[in-house]
């Protein structure tokens, strides 16, 4: 084996002393010749403990591993060893490929030309002093950081049609719905609703139709088309539909 001479100084861990002893003796990093490795990794640092005792741990520590990793080879049919091997060469690839990446990173940063100047003086106060609303100053500091707007207070104007609107009996739209289909004039659900109503008036007449299909006395079916079954009576019940009222 040959015997190589190095300097610690010149490595910037075990790893990089590892991939330039495969380098040196021309392995294949996918397939290295790991007995042979550990050979000369221990080697050189058993020559550098003797121009320099206080070698870096962490060549030491790499150096106590390889060893362990050469126990376990030595024994047939080890998968610890396999494994210990498998997970060094990986090591090693990647190490590889962070070198040459930061190889043509460093490259490409030596082409360019980098200035540096002082900083400009300040011309005048740098106090902010011009009148300006706070409350404005506030909401373009909102804007700034990226938040949605402040909610304004909601009016009082607002709140009206909600509290004045009129109360609207569902015992009402019961017998509106029933009268329709008496008459014929009323087939499909969707004739119940219009747009044109008010949102108390549509809820009640919803709020009736739950009632008479619950009750038995229509039926919907997938189309939508209102059955209504004559043969039943309204059920006596101790709150009637009557004192049921929807409010928008």
């Amino acid at each position: 084996m040959e015997t190589l001479t190095f300097h610690i100084e010149d490595f910037e861990g075990p790893l990089d002393l590892l991939l330039h002893l495969v380098g040196k003796n021309k392995m294949n990093l996918y397939d290295i010749n790991i007995m042979e490795l550990i050979d000369q990794y221990t080697a050189a640092i058993a020559t550098m403990q003797q121009d320099r005792m206080e070698l870096s741990s962490e060549f030491i520590d790499m150096a106590a591993h390889l060893v362990q990793m050469k126990s376990a080879l030595l024994l047939p049919r080890s998968p610890e060893a396999e494994r210990m091997k498998a997970e060094l060469t990986g090591r090693l690839i990647e190490y590889s490929v962070c070198k040459k990446v930061a190889a043509a990173l460093g490259s490409r940063a030596r082409d360019l030309y980098t200035a540096v100047r002082s900083p400009m003086p300040l011309e005048g106060a740098a106090e902010y002093s011009r009148p300006q609303d706070p409350d404005k100053l506030v909401q373009a500091w909102f804007n700034l950081m990226g938040r949605s707007l402040r909610r304004k207070k909601p009016q009082q104007e607002r709140f009206e049609p909600l509290v004045t609107a009129p109360f609207v009996s569902v015992a009402s739209r019961v017998a509106h719905v029933l009268r329709g289909l008496l008459r014929g004039s009323l087939h499909r659900m969707g004739q119940l609703f219009s747009r044109e109503e008010s949102r108390s008036t549509n809820v009640a007449t919803f709020l009736a139709l739950l009632e008479l299909i619950r009750a038995g006395r229509i039926k919907v079916d997938d189309t939508g088309t209102l059955q209504m079954d004559r043969t039943r009576r309204p059920r006596q019940r101790n709150k009637t539909a009557g004192e049921a009222t929807a409010h928008e």
